[in-house]
């Protein structure tokens, strides 16, 4: 099946700007300019990715996105921002967001974005076929077991819910264990990109990610912060 976005913009002239070039891709997109109407088609059907822009009428799209995320949890979103809106970049990413995209924007940068998601939808798509067996293609840390096949995380016993953008994240530092890498190599490297300014992805993530697999978010043992430098998975923090 080709891939589906579902596009949230109120603004005409920027829905069609997308729309246009998410077709260079192949993308079929939907518009939706309608914060309420767009909640309930992305709830009822399936989207290989989410557009949303944040002031939307009614409801807004970091609404729409704590929402979807809630009750799907690997759907890919992308949030749309205006340039001085630290903020709602921020929250945006907290509330669940995969990546964003600032307004105004450049194309191009946009459909690196829109690619670099549906390059984890795929991979996620193809580790739950269903006639793809499980081959043991495991990474295994002491209590952590990651199977990059089927996007599977088991920590102590219990499975970890993640998006797939955290489990690329999760998956990359530990497999190379005490590593530190800076938030460019992180975004060149999980996100597929690297654009200055997008360091809030890479930080948000980290957050979310120590939020689910830390037993103290505050002080991580797992995921941890070498100040000045950038983050490292310690091995020790997961050990028996």
């Amino acid at each position: 099946m080709p891939d589906s976005v579902l596009l949230v913009e109120d603004d005409q002239d920027i829905a069609e700007l997308i729309r246009v070039n998410l077709l260079e891709l192949g993308v079929e997109t939907i518009v939706q300019d309608q914060g309420n109407k767009a909640l309930k088609m992305a709830l009822e059907n399936d989207y290989s990715l989410l557009i949303l822009d944040v002031m939307l009428p009614e409801v807004s799209g970091l609404d729409i996105c704590r929402q979807v995320r809630e009750q799907k949890p690997s759907q890919a979103i992308i949030m749309l921002t205006a340039k001085n809106s630290e903020t709602d970049r921020v929250l945006g990413l907290e509330l669940g967001a995969d990546d964003y995209v600032t307004k105004p924007f450049s194309v191009r940068e946009l459909q690196a974005r829109v690619r670099s998601q549906l390059r984890k939808v795929h991979v996620l798509e193809a580790a739950n076929a269903p006639d793809i067996a499980d081959d043991n293609n495991a990474l295994v840390i002491g209590e952590l077991h990651i199977n990059q096949r089927n996007h599977q995380v088991v920590f102590q016993e219990s499975e970890l819910e993640l998006t797939a953008t955290e489990f690329e994240l999760l998956h990359h530092l530990a497999s190379h264990p005490n590593q530190v890498f800076s938030r460019s190599q992180l975004l060149e490297s999980v996100w597929g990109y690297h654009h200055s300014g997008y360091e809030h992805t890479v930080n948000s993530h980290i957050n979310r990610l120590r939020a689910k697999i830390e037993q103290d978010a505050t002080s991580p043992q797992i995921v941890q912060t070498v100040w000045g430098v950038g983050y490292k998975f310690n091995p020790q923090g997961v050990e028996f």
